[in-house]
């Protein structure tokens, strides 16, 4: 008895026609009525009734179905296992992440490496746009990136933060003096912002769209403390988190933004489902329960 016998058993009898059931198997019709007859021969019975129009399970036959899915289903089991352990053995993951957060994820990544030393590790650093987009496009199996308050279609997440977004000035600034601005204050001012792509950026530019104008960047960099120095030297309003903002108070002022007011969340995220590889599933799993 062979499993491909039994394979094209099933499809005749879920198909109930030998043409289809061959279409469905990508092999010739004669064949697929030849391994049956061997089957049938093996067994000493009938498994199909071939009289009618449409082919028809015997009482043989519909006592052998069930062992018959079974055999194939173990099978398919017995593969899925290999590929798995062979995947945490010889596999890849690919992570991506923003410039600039709190996660240890070095550290993450080190544990990973320790519990699966033969799987390759990538990491890249982006903007948010683009990891996201690697995220749905699967060239990224887990990303550290900053959404909005809606998340983005396809991808599943943990949230990490979730602040209000600031402005930063230096102390002789001349909105220092003010704890809470409204965002239609900046309007026409110079901002020291993120680039485009990045989540703060695109809060931003949302929010001023919704108010009616375009930010004026007069600078901007990847690295908030960069966007801070600048911010020190009283080069303009730095848009920034607030934690990130507030840890720097003895060179900058945090001004609260309000209404509406901005924010901003950092997410570990992957694609809805899950990354299609075991290493991939298996880091999102670790990164899951360490992270939360």
């Amino acid at each position: 008895m062979e499993l491909r016998q039994l394979a094209y058993f099933v499809a005749v009898a879920e198909e109930r026609n030998f043409t289809r059931a061959a279409e469905r198997l990508h092999v010739a019709q004669p064949g697929v009525s030849a391994q049956i007859r061997r089957l049938e021969r093996e067994l000493g019975e009938e498994l199909l009734d071939r009289s009618g129009r449409s082919v028809r399970l015997t009482e043989a036959g519909t006592a052998a179905l069930p062992y018959a899915r079974a055999a194939l289903a173990a099978v398919e089991g017995a593969r899925l296992a290999v590929d798995e352990l062979t995947g945490l053995l010889r596999g890849h993951v690919a992570v991506g992440t923003v410039t600039s957060h709190s996660v240890d994820l070095p550290g993450l990544l080190a544990e990973f490496h320790d519990a699966h030393p033969a799987v390759e590790i990538t990491l890249t650093e982006a903007t948010s746009d683009e990891l996201v987009e690697g995220l749905r496009t699967g060239r990224l199996d887990a990303a550290i990136a900053s959404v909005g308050p809606t998340p983005p279609a396809g991808l599943e997440m943990e949230v990490l933060t979730d602040q209000p977004i600031v402005a930063a000035v230096s102390h002789d600034h001349e909105l220092a003096v003010h704890p809470v601005i409204s965002l239609d204050t900046l309007r026409g001012r110079a901002l020291i912002s993120l680039p485009r792509g990045t989540g703060l950026r695109t809060r931003l530019n949302e929010a001023c769209a919704a108010a009616g104008f375009t930010p004026h960047i007069a600078f901007e960099a990847s690295d908030p403390d960069v966007l801070a120095q600048l911010a020190a030297r009283g080069l303009g309003a730095a848009i920034l988190p607030r934690s990130f903002a507030e840890a720097r108070a003895d060179r900058l002022r945090t001004i609260v933004i309000d209404p509406p007011a901005l924010r901003g969340r950092l997410v570990f995220a992957w694609r809805a489902g899950g990354p299609s590889g075991p290493a991939g599933r298996a880091l999102v799993a670790r990164a899951r329960e360490a992270l939360t």
